[in-house]
């Protein structure tokens, strides 16, 4: 899958080190990697781990899994609200200090996607502050997927308004 010929969606080469998520797969992969990923909000570091999963899908920049172990005790509360990944499952949803509703996990992941249990995502956008070794995290315009943008990562990427089509 590529995007189209519209300049706005043209697939921008990868330099040395970057992927393009036009790369990536669809249905989408789940990585672990050793990246040191931290976050912060509420004027605390509440996650510092290098037990990371990322999950890869077309078009979407990498959303990384945290084990909720790492996050620090009493961070975490239970939100309201439910979603439905075709691939993934139903998503439930916590919030992460003052964020409400700025994470989610999936309590019975489906076939394939088992290494996400116990784990967390969050919106980088919600969050004071990501990073993923050192590297300060770029969100992913829109906010319905939670990508984290790095330097090593290229699009274009899906979630801004106009690119619900892709």
């Amino acid at each position: 899958m590529t995007p189209d010929r519209n300049p706005a969606r043209a697939r921008l080469t990868p330099g040395p080190g970057q992927e393009s998520v036009w790369d990536y797969p669809r249905p989408p992969r789940v990585e672990h990697t050793n990246e040191r990923v931290t976050v912060e909000i509420d004027g605390q570091r509440v996650v510092d781990t290098a037990d990371v999963v990322r999950v890869l899908e077309t078009s979407h920049p990498p959303v990384y899994y945290l084990p909720r172990s790492a996050f620090t005790p009493g961070v975490l509360c239970p939100a309201p609200g439910q979603t439905f990944c075709e691939f993934k499952g139903a998503a439930s949803y916590l919030s992460v200090g003052s964020a409400q509703g700025a994470a989610w996990f999936y309590p019975q992941p489906t076939r394939g996607f088992e290494d996400l249990t116990d784990r967390v995502a969050v919106y980088p956008s919600a969050m004071t502050r990501c990073t993923v070794d050192g590297e300060v995290v770029t969100a992913q315009e829109g906010d319905f997927y939670g990508g984290w943008i790095t330097a090593r990562i290229v699009g274009p990427f899906k979630g801004a308004a106009g690119t619900w089509g892709w």
